[in-house]
């Protein structure tokens, strides 16, 4: 059933709440709500300058969720591999640089979260409709593994997925909200994550989307 989220502060709030996903990972609720508004008007303009496009993997499936970067590297995926480049390929122009707002947001939540000096050099910014999903992975595509990962959401629920090391290993859902920020490192820095499918459903701020901003040391 199809539901509106963002009309209301929610009769049980959890901001401010904080909650370890694992060794070295922590869920932050909330903690980028004062600043929703702000994020997303700045996605606009990445978008504007490098629009959304559904990439390619290697084997040439087309992912479900829309995608575009900005900041100093961009992830990318295409039949050549999973890699990181300073130039969007679709513009030949160097990815948007990383608002300062991001950045910000980013620093403060892993210093919150026990992994402080994180400075990112690269957000990904993923785009979600009711029936994608991102299937478990794990970031290797980095130069450095010592740098934590800053997962923001934005607009509807969803479900994230945390397992381990190993992909065969036990993996949690976590409920997420708009607000909710995701920060992992240290030994969890390379645990599966991912996904499910989002339900469908409407926010006020971004109708039938989620966005997220995947933000991460690349070079």
């Amino acid at each position: 059933m199809a539901y509106i989220r963002g009309t209301m502060q929610s009769l049980f709030d959890r901001r401010g709440e904080t909650e370890a996903l694992g060794p070295g990972a922590t869920l932050l609720r909330g903690r980028a709500l004062p600043l929703a508004t702000t994020l997303l008007a700045e996605i606009e303009k990445i978008a504007a300058r490098a629009p959304f496009r559904r990439m390619k993997t290697p084997g040439g499936f087309e992912m479900s969720v829309a995608m575009t970067n900005c900041g100093t590297a961009g992830w990318l995926t295409d039949r050549k591999g999973y890699r990181y480049d300073t130039t969007d390929p679709e513009t030949g122009q160097p990815w948007p640089p990383m608002p300062e707002v991001f950045l910000a947001l980013a620093r403060g939540a892993a210093a919150e979260a026990g992994h402080a000096g994180f400075v990112p050099d690269a957000c990904l910014v993923n785009r979600y409709e009711p029936g994608t999903r991102l299937s478990l992975h794990q970031d290797r595509d980095e130069a450095d593994y010592g740098h934590p990962i800053v997962s923001i959401s934005l607009g509807l629920p969803a479900t994230f997925q945390f397992g381990g090391s190993k992909r065969s290993d036990p993996v949690r859902r976590v409920a997420l909200e708009h607000g909710d920020v995701v920060v992992w490192g240290g030994p969890s820095r390379l645990f599966h994550h991912g996904v499910l499918v989002l339900k469908a459903g409407a926010h006020a701020l971004t109708g039938r989307h989620r966005f997220n901003l995947t933000l991460r040391k690349a070079l």
